[in-house]
């Protein structure tokens, strides 16, 4: 199998990896090359939404994506959300309304959240907030809460 060096800009820092092979998911890069655990492997078949970080300031599952895919590319994971001024009203929004349960889908409802408020700001309406989250699961929360959380972090927007 061959491998060769990637070029990534990971939560604002250059990050240049060595000798990845080409089949290496962008996940199993970020957590075990970079030591960025918040990223979670929930399915491994892009069901869940646990592993979601932002590629370019896309929701992009890190399950499905080859490293090699985004040579070049800014990658944001859920521990450099919490540097973004809109990661940090949305964490904070989770928080207050107790969204945050277990934890282990909660990386990928900060991150997925804040792209599309990034993008969409408080022009989006939360109803379209949510379907565009509907394919981050949660077996926890009952989703009362996550649904609460989007509509306060929509609000706490400037």
């Amino acid at each position: 199998m061959s491998a060769s060096s990637v070029r990534l800009t990971v939560n604002g820092a250059p990050s240049p990896l060595a000798e990845v092979p080409h089949d290496e998911r962008l996940l199993d890069s970020l957590r075990w090359r970079l030591g960025l655990k918040g990223t979670k492997e929930g399915c491994r078949t892009g069901n869940c939404g646990a592993c979601t970080v932002l590629v370019d300031g896309a929701s992009t599952l890190s399950c499905l994506t080859l490293t090699h895919e985004v040579e070049g590319a800014a990658v944001t994971t859920v521990e450099g959300v919490a540097d973004d001024p809109v990661g940090a009203r949305v964490r904070a929004a989770f928080a207050d309304a107790g969204a945050l349960q277990c934890g282990y889908c909660t990386p990928g409802f900060l991150v997925a959240l804040t792209g599309l408020l990034r993008e969409e700001g408080r022009a989006a309406p939360v109803e379209e907030l949510l379907e565009e989250l509907a394919s981050n699961l949660c077996r926890c929360t009952g989703y009362s809460a996550i649904a609460r959380a989007v509509k306060d972090a929509r609000e706490r927007l400037p």
